[in-house]
């Protein structure tokens, strides 16, 4: 009889399985003598089934008598299982009531002294009575014949299906063979099919023991298909855990491989590029001066940097980090320039004018002279757009011989911008200042924080929240940027900020500046700077260098004063490059130009005037009287228009006037209502007539105070008729007491009145401060009247 072997996966079996691959050969199972009385081998680990072939090796001393003293005789014995395998002993309790006669095919003598017979099952017995025990059990039995296969298609069906499911436990199951399920298909006996699969069926011993003790053939099926389907289950879910598992020991595999191979591929090359590159930061970094702190921080990133891989995504994180680490000019200065008279000339060559900045420049130098160290101060320019206040800013970084760095900051809104990002996120940077002082390779340059005023505020954070702590000498000096993670010192950077209106910013970081008013200039100033800068700056930028012609100073005055309405010299500039282009037109085609330009080319080249005086000369009626106001872009003009019509006595306003103004125009009629008899009014009018105030330019809103005694003026003049003195400008608050209070932007105002060619202006007294800061040859040719009281005003006003 040939034979094959098919390995099971259970661990605690000592036996290994046989199928007897020619069915035909063997025995008739019915048809063998079964003595009345056998020898008993009781089996720990499995249950043996009619017609199996099983090797068993047998190791108690009882189980090998028994055995040898079978195989002597008629090579039967009688096969059951134990109730319980973990017995080493069993006694006549623990043995199954029913087992399975089988015959002894085989018996092989072991090296070590143990016995391994295989033995095939025969037939099914019922143990009656156990006779004895000594030296092994034997018991008189009874057969149990087996039931004939039925013939109906419901059977057939039940054995078709039993197949199926063997055959997918055995596909899913890599340690048995695949030669089983050959096997399986070529079994034609019904019973014995369900022999071999239950034999081989990974379940437990009480489940096999079920099913050798049922009698009906169709229930022992109907039991096994339950216990094929409950083990194909199994196997799924273990196959689908085992094939997940293997993917990814793959994936890690195949990529632990490639990373070997990039490895060799590298050290090819000529060693790998991550030691080389840690190995000349380290290098760099025993040249640097830094603090403690961050010589510490360099040298942990640096140790990771090392045992980290080029291709982790975290490599270039750190990489960066100590990157801008070794850029960072720590505690590395320029020598400043301490020439005060040098200094004093650079700034004069540079910029006209501006003599307090100049002078709290050279103070600064003259302490860092004497002292050699000091906090830099916090320096704001406050002023209308085109003075210069951003340029004076690099002409200090140069007087003082330091780097320059300019910070646009109009329109930030990003916190992140000033202290940096996080070095986790994608994309990460270290905050603007910070990139401006590795750029420029000093820690003490000059940084201009250009339009600190337009600051914006959103979700996103706050900005001039964090300026507070780069603004303020008592914190900077340990300024955290996020980025970095760690301290750096900005005590020694000149930070100087510039704004053109002081209340848009914060009133916490407003306290940390030193604000520095910056006015427009005078007619005579712009003449000067025009000559100085404009002119050969725009005769250089349009190809005129080389040519002579000259531009006097009457014609200058003339295209700034009827020109140009402003406090800088940018609209200035802008005419000035008019005409170069002009002359630049005329050279081209002509091959020469005249030797000056007159007042006539600068008509034919500009066209008319734009702006002209003569308007405060036609306005002149009742009604009308001419204020003075501060805009950030300077000192403007404005007409405080009033008229009177039948009615009950309203008021009403119009020009996009605010709330402040509109108070200071009830303010004006309830005082001269008041004081009706004293100025000699008739007081019916204020019952019969409306008072319409009405400020020209309506789409330009308009507010504060300063208009309080232009307004009482205006509606004094319409009431008594009388005309406003002309070319009288005035600027003032009031009280309902009938006083005069001071107000701002005096040097602008005075400007702007000037430029309109006004010859007299009223303030209050505690202005003329203001008024003697301004040079006097700016003013030349205006009055000024200093009033305590409204009753002084209308006596200068009204003629």
């Amino acid at each position: 009889m040939s034979f094959e072997k098919l390995v099971k996966s259970e661990d605690d079996m000592d036996f290994l399985p046989i199928i007897p691959l020619n069915e035909s050969d063997q025995e008739d199972t019915n048809g063998i003598e079964v003595p009345p009385e056998i020898a008993l081998l009781p089996l720990r680990n499995t249950v043996l089934f009619p017609g199996v072939v099983l090797p068993i090796t047998v190791g108690r001393d009882k189980s090998i008598k028994a055995v040898s003293d079978a195989y002597k005789g008629d090579k039967l014995i009688g096969v059951v299982a134990q109730k319980d395998s973990n017995v080493e002993d069993p006694a006549i309790k623990d043995l199954e009531q029913i087992g399975t006669i089988a015959r002894i095919v085989k018996q092989i003598k072991m090296p070590d002294g143990g016995t391994t017979i295989i033995i095939q099952g025969k037939s099914r017995f019922f143990i009656e009575s156990i006779i004895g025990d000594d030296p092994y059990f034997k018991a008189k039995i009874r057969r149990i014949d087996e039931e004939e296969s039925p013939k109906d298609s419901n059977f057939d069906a039940y054995v078709a299906n039993i197949k199926d499911l063997a055959t997918e436990i055995i596909q899913l199951s890599p340690n048995i063979p695949t030669e089983a399920s050959i096997i399986l298909r070529n079994i034609e006996n019904p019973s014995f099919l369900i022999h071999f699969v239950s034999s081989n069926l990974n379940t437990d011993i009480k489940e096999k023991q079920r099913l050798l003790e049922l009698n009906q053939i169709r229930e022992r099926a109907d039991l096994l298909m339950q216990l094929l389907q409950k083990e194909l289950q199994f196997a799924e879910l273990k196959n689908k855990v085992t094939t997940k598992t293997r993917a990814e020991l793959d994936k890690q595999q195949r990529e632990y491989f490639l990373q070997q191979q990039l490895k060799s591929i590298k050290e090819e090359l000529g060693g790998d590029s991550n030691v080389q590159e840690v190995k000349e930061m380290q290098k760099k970094a025993e040249t640097k001066k830094w603090p403690v702190a961050a010589k510490e921080l360099f040298k942990k990133g640096a140790e990771k940097l090392e045992r980290m891989h080029p291709s982790t995504p975290d490599y270039s994180v750190v990489y960066n980090h100590l990157d801008l680490m070794l850029d960072l000019p720590w505690e590395e200065y320029t020598e400043d320039h301490y020439d005060l008279k040098k200094a004093k000339k650079t700034l004069d060559n540079d910029h006209y004018g501006m003599n307090k900045i100049k002078e709290r420049i050279l103070e600064y130098l003259a302490v860092l002279k004497l002292k050699g160290d000091m906090k830099s101060p916090i320096l704001c320019f406050v002023g209308p757009p085109g003075i210069g206040k951003t340029s004076l800013g690099r002409s200090i970084a140069n007087t003082i011989g330091r780097k320059y760095i300019r910070l646009s900051l109009g329109g930030l809104h990003d916190e992140s911008e000033i202290r940096g990002h996080r070095k986790t996120y994608i994309g990460a940077m270290p905050g603007r200042i910070l990139q401006s002082i590795r750029k420029v390779k000093s820690s003490n340059p000059v940084m201009i924080l250009d339009e600190i005023d337009k600051v914006g505020s959103d979700f996103r954070g706050d900005p001039s929240s964090a300026l507070l702590e780069v603004l303020d000498p008592e914190q900077n000096h340990t300024f955290y940027d996020n980025y970095l993670e760690t301290e750096y010192d900005l005590s020694k950077v000149l930070f100087i900020a510039t704004a053109n209106n002081v209340q848009n910013i914060q009133p916490a970081l407003r306290d940390r500046l030193e604000i520095i008013d910056l006015s427009g200039y005078a007619v005579e100033e712009k003449i000067e700077i025009a000559k100085r800068h404009l002119v050969p700056k725009q005769k250089d930028l349009h190809g005129l260098k080389s040519s002579n012609f000259k531009i006097g100073d009457k014609v200058l005055e003339k295209i700034i004063q009827d020109y140009t309405r402003e406090s800088g010299v940018r609209e200035l500039d802008r005419q000035l490059a008019s005409i170069m282009r002009y002359q630049a037109k005329q050279l081209a085609i002509k091959g020469k130009l005249k030797s000056a330009v007159t007042s006539v080319d600068i008509e034919k080249i500009l066209g008319k005037s734009k702006y002209s005086n003569e308007i405060y000369k036609t306005a002149n009626m009742p009604g009308v009287a001419i204020g003075l106001a501060w805009t950030y872009v300077g000192g403007e003009i404005l007409f405080i228009e009033t008229s009177l019509s039948d009615g009950k006595g309203e008021l009403k306003l119009t020009g996009n006037l605010g709330n402040v103004m509109k108070e200071s125009a009830s303010t004006a009629l309830t005082y001269l209502q008041s004081n009706a008899n004293k100025y000699a009014f008739d007081t019916k009018l204020f019952e019969k007539k409306n008072i319409h105030i009405h400020v020209p330019e309506g789409a330009v809103p308009k507010d504060g105070p300063s208009a309080g005694i232009t307004m009482m003026t205006a509606i004094a003049s319409a009431l008594t008729g009388k005309k406003v003195k002309p070319f009288l400008a005035m600027t003032g608050e009031i009280t309902l007491r009938g006083q005069v209070l001071p107000v701002g932007g005096i040097k602008e105002k005075v400007l702007a009145a000037k430029r309109a060619g006004l010859k007299e202006i009223i303030l209050c007294w505690q202005n003329e401060k203001d008024v003697q800061e301004i040079e006097s040859e700016f003013i030349k040719g205006i009055k000024f009247h200093y009033v305590k009281t409204m009753n002084q005003v209308l006596e200068l006003a009204l003629v």
